[in-house]
């Protein structure tokens, strides 16, 4: 059986590395990576190629984000999006963004995981200053340690629930990538839906391999955007639960997005974003 990675080999398009945000003309950022990096360059090369300019890594922090702004010229008029932007997460915390449709979280989101550049300002995500990156590193780093879970799910409908749990871990060089996605699955409750595509599944059974997918490779940081989003109330409770059991089993730093005030309320720290400020709760 070919491995998920030879399958899609050809889908460079979807599978690529070049992690980007994508701005519809209104100033707002779309998350659209996976969280891999390119097929023909191993992330561990592309990494290793980042290291001698970048700042050794604070093991007691994850990210640093020191004045950043994002301002998107749409021809007709230059929008500030993000303006002095300053906060630094610990590792292993949990902490939501909040704030009104519109007013930059999900920007602000894209940026902190190097999808998007800041106009101004400084990122360091893992002890890794992205400006000082090209796009193939940021992209090797995001492959190391960050993983993503998105309101859309993302996962690729022509490869089953295994084998979009597998594809991190075989990018990543994980041998035994089979039996790690199948213990994932099983620890997300879908022990028995292992071979089913995303097609076959409901909407919170596709956001449980998701979740699977996003905590394959013990990751050292997830991004969340409105995770429970699609998501009725019930489904929603139990998906939440889900990501704090494995964000605290793991020790991972939990960044989110979100409009859920139930799920903000369960983060260590919330912050608010307003016009593009980011404010303390």
């Amino acid at each position: 059986m070919l491995s998920p990675t030879t399958r899609i080999r050809g889908s460079a398009c979807t599978l690529s590395g070049r992690a980007n945000s994508i701005n519809n003309g209104k100033g707002r950022s779309t998350l659209t990576d996976s969280g891999t990096s390119s097929l023909n360059k191993a992330p561990a090369e592309a990494l290793r190629m980042t290291e001698a300019g970048s700042k050794k890594a604070d093991t007691g922090v994850s990210l640093r984000i020191q004045q950043l702004g994002k301002v998107v010229d749409t021809g007709a008029q230059r929008l500030t999006i993000l303006q002095a932007v300053n906060i630094e997460i610990k590792s292993g915390e949990s902490v939501a963004i909040v704030g009104a449709s519109g007013s930059g979280k999900s920007t602000l989101l894209g940026i902190m995981a190097g999808l998007d550049l800041p106009t101004t300002g400084s990122v360091e995500l893992l002890g890794h200053e992205l400006g000082a990156l090209d796009e193939d590193q940021r992209a090797a780093v995001r492959a190391q340690g960050v993983s993503f879970v998105f309101q859309n799910f993302q996962l690729l409908p022509g490869l089953t629930a295994l084998e979009n749990v597998m594809l991190p871990l075989e990018i990543r060089g994980v041998r035994n990538a089979r039996d790690e996605a199948r213990q994932l699955l099983t620890q997300v409750g879908l022990g028995e839906r292992q071979l089913h595509y995303p097609t076959q599944l409901s909407g919170g059974e596709q956001q449980r391999v998701a979740i699977a997918r996003a905590f394959a490779g013990k990751p050292a940081i997830l991004f969340a955007d409105e995770p429970t989003g699609n998501l009725d109330s019930k489904t929603g409770a139990q998906i939440e639960d889900l990501l704090f059991e494995l964000n605290q089993a793991g020790g991972t730093t939990l960044v989110l997005v979100t409009h859920d005030e139930r799920l903000a309320q369960r983060c260590q720290r919330r912050v608010h974003m307003n016009a593009g400020r980011l404010e303390a709760l």
